[in-house]
Formats: C-alpha cells, structure tokens, sequence
C-alpha cells in the first residue's frame, strides 16, 4: 500500500456530489485567476464522466476540450456556457458586494426567500 493518496484520489469522489463541486466551482471562480477555473471545470468532468463524455454532450472536439480547459485555454464563452451547462450547472449574475458590506448569516436567515444561512453562505456565481 503506497504511504499517500494522489490529489485525484482525494478530490474526485467528493466531485460527485452536487453541491460539493458546486462550492469548488464557486470557490475556484471567486479566486479570479482563470486558469484556476478551468482546471476545477476540468476536474469536475473528470470525476463525473470524463471528457470524452462531456465532448458528446456539448459536441464539442475531445482534444478541444483539452486545450480549452488548460491554465492557457480561452474557452469562448458559448463554449463556456456548454461546458458549465453539460456538468449540469449554469452561470448566474448578480450584484457584487464588498465583503464588509454583505449582511450577516442570522440576517440572511430572517429574509423572505432564503432557506437559512446555509444556502446565503452557498450563493456564488454558479448554480445547480
């Protein structure tokens, strides 16, 4: 038995569940370094199928999607947009705040709408 796990060993299984790569996907956006973003995007089909599905889902090029999802990639955002809607997730706007200015958790949990402070703390640019 080898004295370590690989980062593919550990990361891939918890990619599975839905709301853990929907926080990894957020977390690696919010990071602001797109090639940080890609590789969590690459990490997420790879755990969930492997590209060579993701590339029959949105018909796109398997090799394209290589390149793509590289910390060099540039993905257009239509391809961007396929991608992310393939894993079964989708790209969301809203209002940037500065963190200072964001209100509390037990705020959040007292407002129409909200499931908790839970779901407020979950609520990045992506979702499921």
């Amino acid at each position: 038995m080898k004295p370590y796990i690989t980062r593919e060993e550990s990361l891939y299984p918890r990619l599975k569940d839905r709301e853990y790569a929907l926080g990894y996907l957020n977390a690696c956006w919010e990071d602001g370094d797109d090639g940080v973003f890609l590789l969590a995007v690459y990490d997420v089909a790879k755990a969930n199928g492997g590209l060579r599905q993701l590339a029959k889902k949105t018909g796109l090029n398997r090799e394209h999607l290589f390149r793509m999802l590289s910390e060099g990639g540039n993905p257009t955002l239509s391809s961007l947009r396929q991608l992310v809607r393939a894993l079964g997730f989708k790209l969301v706007f809203e209002p940037a705040r500065s963190r200072s200015s964001r209100p509390s958790a037990r705020h959040q949990a007292g407002r129409p709408g909200r499931r908790g402070s839970t779901r407020a703390a979950h609520r990045l640019p992506l979702s499921a």
